[in-house]
């Protein structure tokens, strides 16, 4: 299917270029089809902006726009992901087909692990990840719009119940602020995974649980103090100071070439537990204390895999 639309985005590009050029079409002339990189990516974008335009193209419910997000959203970090940070992935056959809930580690004070995790997935699973974010990220302007477009939501019982009935691969990220906020004297020591409500909305929909361990963001903004009385001006849970932030002003906003690992353990099933055990509070507990020492003790291992932090 994917491949059949990339076809039709050259045949749209391809009639405006014929008909911007006076080109026009003879089945003994192939000189077109065989036009170079160049030309087939004006070709796909002019295809693209025309759908754009006429409003010939899907968003569902929660305002996830798949073009958009391969189109325009994704290239971008794409190249840090190849090219900067140098993702290295493990276990991604443990990323299963139908609807699942992948639980993550949080860190880099600003979370780039998101962005990451969802190129890893998009471009070796064949997966979009549905992401949870706080209230905060659907607050900023224009971030928030692109959060949705990109397919991401509210971090909420109902909203995350709805994606996996629909067999979506579901993103969280538990300790939330605490985690990607942390200093840099904390890295890769997983905070407080709040109340577990992501247990309770797994053990509801009947999905497994894939733990999955990011190594690397830690490094790319070293938080090493915290202007609190700014972040509350700002209405922000941190101001982070890094050793380039704000010292070197916006040049400090460029993220330090860290080498990652993203790591994709075992799914835990909860087949043996029923819906009604999500509230049951020992249950849930007992169930997020397992996960997070999954996650904890997958950090460790991709660590020593990884070695340096920058070679």
């Amino acid at each position: 299917m994917t491949n059949a639309r990339h076809l039709n985005d050259d045949d749209e590009g391809a009639q405006v270029i014929r008909l911007a050029t006076g080109r026009q079409d003879h089945a003994e002339d192939d000189s077109f089809d065989e036009r170079g990189p160049l030309e087939r990516g004006i070709a796909s974008g002019l295809a693209f902006l025309r759908r754009r335009l006429s409003g010939e193209y899907e968003v569902d419910e929660f305002g996830f726009d798949p073009e958009f997000n391969s189109t325009v959203l994704l290239p971008f970090a794409r190249a840090l992901y190849e090219h900067w940070f140098r993702v290295e992935l493990s276990g991604l056959e443990n990323v299963p087909k139908g609807g699942a809930l992948l639980v993550a580690n949080h860190s880099g004070t600003v979370p780039l692990d998101a962005l990451m995790l969802s190129v890893a997935l998009h471009d070796n699973a064949d997966r979009c990840v549905r992401l949870l974010g706080a209230d905060l990220v659907y607050q900023i302007p224009i971030f928030g719009h692109l959060a949705r477009k990109a397919g991401h939501t509210l971090a909420c019982q109902a909203d995350a119940s709805r994606l996996l009935s629909k067999g979506e691969l579901v993103g969280v990220f538990p300790e939330g602020f605490k985690g990607v906020g942390k200093p840099f004297a904390d890295r890769y020591k997983l905070q407080r995974f709040g109340r577990g409500g992501f247990v309770g909305t797994a053990l509801r929909a009947g999905v497994p649980i894939v733990p999955c361990a990011i190594v690397g963001a830690e490094e790319i903004y070293p938080k090493i103090a915290d202007l609190r009385p700014l972040a509350r001006l700002l209405g922000l849970p941190y101001f982070p100071i890094t050793p380039t932030f704000p010292l070197l002003g916006l040049g400090g906003l460029v993220p330090l070439p860290s080498k990652w690992v993203i790591q994709f353990g075992e799914p835990m099933t909860l087949d043996e537990y029923d819906a009604d055990a999500a509230d049951d509070p020992m249950t849930v507990f007992e169930l997020t204390d397992h996960v997070r020492e999954n996650i904890q003790h997958m950090l460790f291992e991709a660590l020593l895999r990884r070695g340096p932090a920058f070679l």
